[in-house]
């Protein structure tokens, strides 16, 4: 298994693996609206590969929260041949080391806490996604310690992409 730095090449194949991974409609869901259009943060979006394809990917997006640049985490999938194998769990804790390593403080995504609470997320009382995010799905996670003190408000799409 490999693990690389998604290209502009592997766009297509990544997304066959979210299409074969969510439930159709997807996009239609807040956290896209606030992706369409923006670039991802590219030194964050990873891929595990195998001889087969994709095995699993994981993306991130710039947002803001107030004055805060904050990632929002999403999507991430491993395919279904490889669920159970800790692909995600890898991913997981491969980007997130990145991400403070490139100097981000903050990270959000709309998930089920008591899977992402193992990564050290937690329900964000005070940052609201776009409707109808159901607000118990709202984690953060603290790159930085206090990275979310005081950080409240809407959640809003970001044109700037900074690699930190």
């Amino acid at each position: 298994m490999q693990l690389l730095e998604e290209t502009p090449a592997d766009w297509w194949e990544v997304e066959a693996l979210y299409d074969l991974c969510f439930a159709p409609g997807r996009e239609a869901l807040s956290s896209y609206r606030l992706r369409d259009g923006v670039p991802p943060v590219a030194a964050l979006c990873l891929l595990l590969r195998d001889r087969d394809g994709v095995a699993a990917a994981i993306r991130f997006w710039p947002v803001r929260v107030g004055d805060a640049d904050v990632l929002l985490l999403g999507p991430i999938a491993v395919h279904p041949t490889h669920q159970g194998e800790g692909l995600g769990g890898w991913l997981m804790r491969e980007s997130l080391a990145r991400a403070a390593e490139l100097g981000w403080s903050r990270v959000l995504l709309v998930g089920d806490a008591p899977y992402y609470s193992r990564f050290g997320f937690s329900v964000l009382e005070n940052v609201i996604m776009p409707p109808p995010t159901n607000p118990a799905r709202v984690l953060g996670l603290e790159l930085v310690p206090g990275a979310w003190d005081k950080i409240a408000g809407e959640v809003v799409k970001t044109e700037v992409i900074s690699e930190k």
